[in-house]
């Protein structure tokens, strides 16, 4: 579109707008204005008369909030002067001409920028100044002591040079058959650092936070070799490393040839599970994305598997009819002389579940660490598919284990790496006919406590509670050919 149309369409807004009018939105032979009032302004959104009012408003009201959050006083300098922020948070809003699903929050924390890794560097980066001038403070010390020693040894031995003079006889034997008091000299040498152990070559290369530690000498060199006394004694601030993050992408699935109808269903499951049994906290949530390309097959309906849905907690689009309290769950328009948009997905359904039961734990996790009375641990670690139906893809459990330590594996043939205090199981598919499996490994610890939370992620074609579309009608009775795709994905799932 170029500039010339859009300022003549922006020209033409004030003369449509009818005073006293309770509408926020106006049409035109071509194109809609959906508006809000602010103050003395207007926010304005331009679209074409076949978009979908009520995402337009809902976008138009987002956009509202965000230039409320961002100019303190509504005005036109004001806004001059916060413009470049404003395009920065709009184009996070809609790229390309379609509003992206986002929050207010997840705009702010785009326009910050702030990078938590920036932030460890920096405390690590502290830690390691304040540790050096430690170092050279204790140093410091260990050379006075040292000083003040060799002050006494030349005292004693003045003294004795001069009992040795006084005359000889019986005097000087008596002195001679004394013992003499010697103090005993320390050389005094630089502390050498330790070696470092060397470490086994792991199965694949862990993502490092920062630089390696360097040593004590390098750290006071770096410094200068001075030792300056501060005002305030510095308070080491400890930093525990951060987890790995443990993510599997989507795109291990197959991918599905999608007809012009396609059916996309999508799930999230968060969860914590007890070590010893039971869970602490489940939730599943799920959309139905319903996509048409051939505006034929507009009007239509669909019709789910009949099953039993009463643990779930449906929710439909405002302009999709609700679910009859008994009978077939049919997804169709409210009004049947509409049509589903053409070109573009819409989430028409979407459920929720929570539970307390774990029959609906999708994956089971037991991990056992048993100590074995020299400092040391065996842990166990089992995993046993509990949803037959699905078949989990790209599976990683990460254990943790104390800082400064290195498991053995003695379980042949895993796929296993070290990182970041932590070993990560790689299984590549875990489904009905391979179902369970087992690691073993020896680690430095004694406390049970060191080696959770247990963390899962995992990536699966499938539907948790088997949420699934059998058919599709047009109004007329006449079945459609649809094509169906179903995700779930993990966003929090751990063993405390």
């Amino acid at each position: 579109m170029p500039r010339s149309r859009i300022d003549s369409l922006l020209a033409s807004f004030p003369k449509l707008i009818t005073p006293n009018s309770q509408h926020t939105h106006v049409e035109t032979n071509d194109v809609r204005f959906v508006y809000q009032p602010f103050e003395e302004l207007y926010v304005l959104l331009i679209t074409n008369k076949g978009s979908n009012v009520i995402q337009d408003m809902s976008t138009l009201q987002l956009l509202v909030r965000i230039i409320a959050s961002l100019i303190p006083a509504m005005s036109e300098p004001a806004i001059l002067h916060h413009s470049f922020d404003l395009l920065c948070a709009f184009d996070e809003v809609v790229s390309l001409g379609y509003k992206e699903s986002v929050s207010l929050s997840q705009v702010r924390n785009v326009l910050e920028g702030e990078s938590h890794e920036e932030k460890i560097q920096e405390i690590i980066a502290r830690n390691k100044e304040a540790e050096a001038k430690e170092e050279l403070k204790r140093r410091a010390k260990q050379l006075e002591m040292q000083r003040r020693e060799q002050q006494k040894r030349a005292q004693l031995g003045a003294a004795a040079a001069s009992t040795g003079g006084y005359g000889g006889g019986g005097m000087a034997g008596a002195y001679s058959s004394v013992p003499r008091y010697e103090v005993p000299t320390q050389e005094y040498r630089a502390p050498s650092p330790a070696p470092q152990a060397q470490k086994p070559a792991f199965k694949g290369t862990g993502m490092k936070l920062g630089g390696k530690k360097g040593k004590q000498s390098d750290l006071i060199s770096a410094l200068g070799g001075e030792v300056e006394e501060p005002d305030i004694e510095p308070e080491p601030v400890a930093v525990s490393e951060p987890e790995p993050v443990v993510e599997v992408s989507a795109d291990v699935l197959d991918k599905v040839e999608q007809d012009s109808v396609h059916v996309t269903i999508k799930e999230q499951l968060a969860i914590t599970l007890l070590r010893d049994g039971g869970v602490q906290s489940f939730e599943l949530k799920g959309d139905l994305d319903l996509r048409i390309t051939d505006a034929a097959l507009s009007k239509l309906r669909l019709t789910l598997a009949p099953k039993d849905y009463t643990e779930l907690q449906f929710k439909q689009h405002p302009n999709v009819a609700k679910f009859s309290p008994s009978g077939e769950k049919i997804i169709a328009l409210k009004d049947p002389s509409r049509s589903f948009p053409v070109g573009q997905g819409l989430g028409v359904l979407r459920w929720r579940m929570t539970a307390k039961d774990e029959s609906n734990v999708p994956l089971s996790i037991t991990c056992w660490p048993q100590p074995r009375g020299d400092g040391k641990s065996d842990i166990a670690v089992e995993y046993e598919l509990e949803s037959s139906h699905l078949t989990l893809r790209n599976v990683l459990i990460s254990i943790p284990f104390p800082p400064d330590s290195l498991p053995t594996v003695s379980t042949p043939d895993v796929d296993w790496r070290a990182e970041r205090s932590s070993l990560i199981w790689t299984i590549d598919t875990i489904s009905s006919d391979s179902p369970t499996g087992n690691l073993e490994f020896t680690c430095d610890g004694t406390d049970p406590d060191t080696f959770f939370p247990v963390n899962v992620a995992f990536v699966a074609a499938g539907s948790l509670p088997d949420v699934d579309v059998t058919k599709a009608v047009m109004l007329d009775g006449e079945e459609v050919v649809f094509s169906q795709e179903k995700v779930l994905t993990v966003e929090k799932y751990e063993v405390v």
